[in-house]
């Protein structure tokens, strides 16, 4: 099992920043890749960034491309998504997810979603 607890968010104005984090504890060595999912009510989930764990390989969706950046740090086994120029539009719940193999379709582990604002 992997834990994921996530930080940041809140409410910012457009053009501003914030940081999000992921912290994982468990059975680190099982993870794969990290990823960022998004969600706004009667919308489906959207993945928007993603991390391999070893190799530090990142992927981003066109929508936040050029404005977030996804990083990591070994030594707290902890994840960021560092949010900048936002726009109305980034407003959503985000979720940090965790995959055990680059073979499985599915996220296994989730955090507790955190809200993130944008005002206009």
């Amino acid at each position: 099992q992997v834990q994921l607890v996530q930080s940041g968010g809140g409410l910012v104005q457009a053009g501003g920043s914030l940081r999000l984090s992921c912290a994982a504890s468990g059975r680190i060595l099982s993870v794969y890749a990290v990823g960022w999912f998004r969600q706004v009510p009667e919308k489906d989930r959207e993945l928007i960034s993603t991390i391999t764990w070893n190799g530090g390989n990142t992927y981003y969706a066109r929508s936040v491309k050029g404005r977030f950046t996804i990083s990591k740090d070994n030594a707290k086994d902890t994840v960021y998504l560092q949010m900048d120029s936002l726009k109305p539009e980034d407003t959503a719940i985000y979720y940090c997810a965790v995959k055990t193999s680059p073979a499985r379709y599915e996220w296994e582990y989730w955090g507790q979603g955190t809200q993130v604002t944008v005002s206009s």
